[in-house]
């Protein structure tokens, strides 16, 4: 009877791990806080790019709500602000689920 209830509190206990695994996941309010700190000086603080930035850099820069932004995957998304893209530098001081909630917040930038 011992055996059987610690198995089933063991499953149970499983379970509840694998389907909460999403909860624990991206957090765009998080990752607006630190969009805030790491991005808005150049992005602009709802992502439409600052100009001046752009014209110092002699860059276009595109609107993180824009389709060609939203159709990178996260992967992508992560990748740019590993490495940096174009002119843009990498993104230093950055822990990998910092990653995860700055691409959580741009994807609510999205325009509807």
């Amino acid at each position: 009877m011992k055996r059987t209830v610690l198995t089933l509190t063991t499953t149970a206990a499983l379970a509840l791990a694998l389907t909460s695994s999403p909860l624990a996941a991206a957090d765009a309010a998080s990752g607006k806080q630190l969009y805030a700190k790491k991005c808005a000086s150049c992005h602009g603080t709802a992502g439409e790019g600052k100009d001046t930035i752009a014209k110092m850099l002699k860059v276009e820069m595109r609107p993180l709500a824009s389709k060609e932004v939203q159709a990178k995957s996260d992967a992508e998304l992560i990748k740019d602000m590993n490495q940096g893209i174009g002119k843009m530098k990498p993104v230093a001081g950055l822990k990998d689920k910092d990653h995860e909630d700055i691409v959580a917040f741009v994807r609510t930038l999205a325009k509807k």
